[in-house]
């Protein structure tokens, strides 16, 4: 679950989540932002203007930025782009590292609902059927080519000397996640 020799690890207060797109890192931010009263930086509300635009990058940077410096907070994200904001000035990261058809079924489910109930997301926007389904650019086949990546990558780059001061917990089952939660609510 961790790097670190606690089974139980306490979060810090500058808090990263990552993971493949529908493992639920939005889902976990908000609730242990809850938990611990951390304000909840959502990266796709950043990037995502009115009708699917993408925000250039260096607006995001210049938004993000000064929300990083302070000294409490939880992103939800793998925006590499940012990551150079993130990762140096966190001092958790929490990694959703479910099992493909776990994401894949979550996804699934997750999409339909937004879909068929028209959930507004960020910025007025909304998924549509064709978009996330019959569609190169879904989610899913982003998740097919994102997922990999992220399970060969993401344990070099906690390697890397200046991510020492990190505290790694990966979760590879929701079961995982949701005893954690448990334990640091008490």
């Amino acid at each position: 679950m961790t790097r670190n020799s606690t089974r139980f690890p306490t979060p810090g207060t500058r808090i990263a989540v990552i993971g493949a797109t529908g493992s639920g890192k939005t889902t976990l931010a908000q609730r242990l932002g809850d938990i611990l009263d951390l304000p909840v930086i959502e990266l796709d509300a950043l990037h995502w203007m009115p009708g699917w635009t993408e925000k250039p990058w260096p607006e995001i940077r210049t938004e993000l930025d000064p929300m990083t410096h302070k000294d409490r907070w939880i992103t939800d994200g793998n925006y590499s782009q940012v990551r150079d904001l993130i990762w140096p000035r966190a001092d958790t990261i929490i990694w959703l590292d479910y099992s493909f058809l776990h994401i894949f079924l979550r996804l699934f489910i997750r999409t339909l609902k937004r879909v068929f109930l028209k959930v507004e997301l960020w910025n007025g926007n909304r998924e549509r059927f064709h978009e996330n389904f019959l569609s190169r650019d879904s989610l899913f086949v982003w998740l097919l080519k994102s997922r990999p990546k992220h399970k060969k990558n993401y344990p070099l780059a906690f390697q890397e000397p200046q991510h020492a001061h990190l505290q790694v917990l990966r979760f590879t089952h929701p079961r995982q996640t949701e005893h954690w939660l448990k334990k640091i609510k008490t």
